[in-house]
């Protein structure tokens, strides 16, 4: 059965696509959008190093919460990759593409978590359950890396395949770490209590960027703990930071009060792309902004669907892949697209 519903998302996905029709009449510097998947929540597809395949995780039938698939660059051949067990999230492949990692739950349970509490917002969990696993290319050869008693996830690994960075609640609050790629030196380089995650490295290797969330007076801290201890945060106002790779000269580039979250590298280091909300930071329509390394020049990139996310580049910046409910035929319906970027 799951054979079969993988071909159906990949017999679909190379239909040919003559115009440019999934692209919005403002969004210059995109152009030739292609969309890859078809059906379900799709979400964080990030290249191989080679940039012949894509990562990413869906969830999909028969799965009931999120798994990490790969797929050819067309959309086509697309495998999971994950137990098929618990819920995954943050598929990345190292140096040489013959390995992979994620974070997933299984470990805790092979069902997947219960779904928070809607009475207590919009919310995430971050769940003790999670950690991050490596495994071959194909999902054979499964095992921990870096486990802790917390919740370690959102694991990246640096361009110049040198370090892995990575989100975890060990020390009793959302860090961020550093570690090898094989596990080793693990360092942490946050220490502001709040939220700190979705983190990347730029393309030297030389700079993080990341969202964060740091309550700022009694209430705020309040809620805040509250949420972590029942391994829950609330994302509805997050800002980007940005800091060397060991968590100096740490500095905050927005200030609008609204959930930005996704931040990137452009090839050129000097650039940053990331989604927000910020248009109306009371709804979910998100777009993806263009900003210089200080916070400023911020240019709005989408315009089409009514959320866009988890853009990446390649290497030579001339194309990117991102998520975007453009084109859905349903509410929840999340597709992975990738476009030529025009400057």
């Amino acid at each position: 059965m799951t054979k079969f519903l993988l071909f159906l998302f990949t017999a679909t996905s190379v239909v040919a696509q003559t115009s440019d029709s999934l692209r919005h009449p403002h969004e210059h510097h995109l152009r030739n959008i292609r969309q890859m998947t078809f059906g379900g929540t799709n979400a964080e597809a990030y290249f191989s190093y080679d940039e012949t395949q894509l990562i990413f995780q869906s969830t999909r039938p028969p799965y009931a919460c999120d798994q990490i698939f790969v797929m050819n660059v067309d959309g086509s051949n697309q495998t999971l990759v994950s137990t098929g067990k618990g819920r995954t999230t943050c598929g990345y492949f190292l140096p040489g593409d013959k390995q992979i990692l994620f974070a997933s739950t299984h470990g805790g349970g092979l069902n997947c978590p219960p779904p928070p509490d809607k009475s207590k917002g919009y919310v995430w969990g971050v769940f003790h359950d999670y950690d991050i696993y490596i495994a071959n290319a194909d999902g054979s050869g499964l095992k921990p890396l870096a486990q802790s008693k917390g919740y370690d996830a959102e694991a990246t690994v640096s361009p110049n395949g040198h370090k892995i960075v990575f989100t975890s609640s060990r020390d009793g609050d959302l860090e961020l770490y550093t570690m090898n790629l094989d596990g080793s030196d693990i360092r942490r380089i946050t220490h502001q209590l709040g939220y700190d995650g979705g983190a990347n490295f730029s393309w030297d290797g030389k700079r993080i960027v990341w969202r964060a969330y740091h309550p700022k007076d009694s209430s705020e801290v309040a809620e805040y703990t509250s949420l972590l201890a029942e391994q829950l945060v609330k994302p509805s106002k997050m800002e980007i930071f940005l800091a060397n790779e060991d968590g100096s000269q740490m500095r905050q580039l927005t200030a609008n009060g609204a959930a930005n979250f996704a931040p990137i590298f452009h090839p050129d280091n000097r650039r940053i792309i990331y989604s927000s909300n910020v248009q109306d930071p009371r709804v979910r329509l998100f777009h993806l902004y263009l900003m210089n390394d200080d916070g400023k020049d911020v240019k709005q990139i989408t315009y089409g669907g009514s959320f866009n996310s988890f853009p990446m580049f390649t290497r030579d910046g001339k194309r990117v892949v991102f998520v975007s409910d453009r084109n859905a035929r349903s509410r929840y319906e999340f597709n992975v697209f990738i476009a030529e970027w025009v400057e």
